[in-house]
């Protein structure tokens, strides 16, 4: 083929192709997409508590460990392990030979100084109408009294000493300090007790007819509440104090109020929190110390606030966005500022406002300005809970 024979077929496929794209295919038009199927919800306007929440584990009303004060072998365990105890209930008996014969070396020697104390005094009563009379020194008379003063400190000693091994003696049975329950105990019988590193602290006994969580705070929320209450220069009454309520484990919440009862004099310097101590009533001692559990309050109620669901904010590249649906349907790219969260909904402070149609489902579909077949649905039943409400945004 000649040179120009092929330019003119060159030039002739752009040609072919554009004449077989222009043909008519089957006589029918080219199909336009459908519009995209989106679901969208109504923002809505209405007051939000703003809860605040805080992990924190709990402690009994009042935790006593039950310590050995003296060393011996253990002879009895008087209790069952786990249980509701009275305070006074035996515990445990340690053996008391060696103690009690420390009473007894103590008994003897009170009635030794006495001894010495009586005729230190005879003497004392001799000497002074020999004294009077002449028939004796002043001086003689004086050693008289400073041997019976001698003497007597030597009896107070002696009873201090009984005392001691007495109290000591006591300490050989060990008794329940207050009513509560007690946990597993630490030492056997035969154990040796009382001197490390065999158990020092027996067992602990605690009070959980009122159970106390304990819990922090950041500085920033201590300021903000100062701001808000005010700083307490009294203990505050107890209706005049922030509900509390607590969020267990399985993220059930328990049904019973309670009330914070102390702060830390101080921040912790490490962490820059400060610690705070809520008692709950425990009527049916379901709770336990030890337990982990959430600690929150209402800090306050945020008026009128538009609401959409969680579900239609997007983060892109740290800033949040959302699809509003126009009159016209179209698919409208909005930027929002965000509140706080309040359950399955969203507090929208910018970029929305109450009654306009945001998209929930298909946003994946849509582009801006794009239009869509939009579908109107409810919000969820359960979003508009306050037990749901917590203070961090999105």
């Amino acid at each position: 083929m000649n040179s120009p024979n092929l330019c003119k077929s060159i030039l002739a496929v752009p040609v072919l192709f554009g004449l077989l794209a222009g043909a008519p295919g089957c006589g029918k038009e080219a199909p336009i997409a459908a519009p995209p199927e989106v679901k969208v919800v109504e923002a809505i306007q209405k007051d939000v508590p703003i809860i605040r929440e805080w992990v924190g584990q709990t402690s009994g009303a009042v935790d006593i460990e039950i310590r050995a004060r003296v060393n011996g072998w253990l002879t009895s365990m008087d209790f069952k392990e786990g249980t509701e105890l009275r305070k006074g209930t035996l515990l445990y008996t340690i053996d008391d030979s060696e103690l009690r014969q420390q009473v007894a070396e103590a008994r003897g020697k009170l009635a030794e100084a006495n001894t010495l104390l009586v005729r230190a005094q005879a003497d004392v009563n001799r000497y002074r109408p020999l004294a009077a009379a002449g028939a004796v020194s002043q001086r003689d008379l004086e050693r008289a009294l400073a041997e019976a003063g001698a003497r007597q400190g030597e009896v107070d000693a002696a009873k201090a000493s009984l005392n001691v091994a007495e109290i000591n003696l006591g300490y050989a049975t060990v008794t329940a300090p207050i009513d509560g329950l007690i946990g597993i105990s630490r030492a056997r019988v035969g154990d040796f007790v009382g001197r490390p590193p065999n158990p020092i602290i027996l067992n602990t006994i605690s009070r959980v007819d009122t159970i106390h969580v304990r819990f922090s705070i950041t500085e920033q929320e201590y300021m903000d509440l100062i701001r808000r209450f005010g700083a307490a220069k009294k203990p505050r009454a107890p209706e005049d104090r922030i509900p509390l309520e607590m969020v267990l484990a399985d993220g059930s919440i328990y049904p019973l109020k309670g009330t914070a009862v102390f702060a830390q004099r101080q921040i912790d310097e490490s962490t820059g929190t400060l610690l705070i101590e809520a008692a709950f009533p425990n009527p049916g001692r379901s709770i336990r110390p030890g337990q982990f559990a959430k600690v929150r309050a209402v800090f306050e109620e945020r008026k009128g606030a538009t609401l959409v669901p969680a579900r239609s904010v997007i983060e892109l590249q740290g800033q949040y966005i959302v699809y509003a649906v126009t009159s016209e349907n179209k698919a409208q790219f909005r930027k929002v500022t965000l509140g706080p969260k309040f359950g399955q909904l969203q507090v929208v402070e910018q970029g929305v406002s109450p009654g306009e149609k945001v998209i929930v489902e298909g946003i994946q579909k849509v582009r801006p300005d794009a239009v869509v077949s939009a579908t109107l649905v409810s919000m969820p039943a359960d979003s508009t809970s306050t037990q749901e409400a917590s203070g961090g945004g999105k």
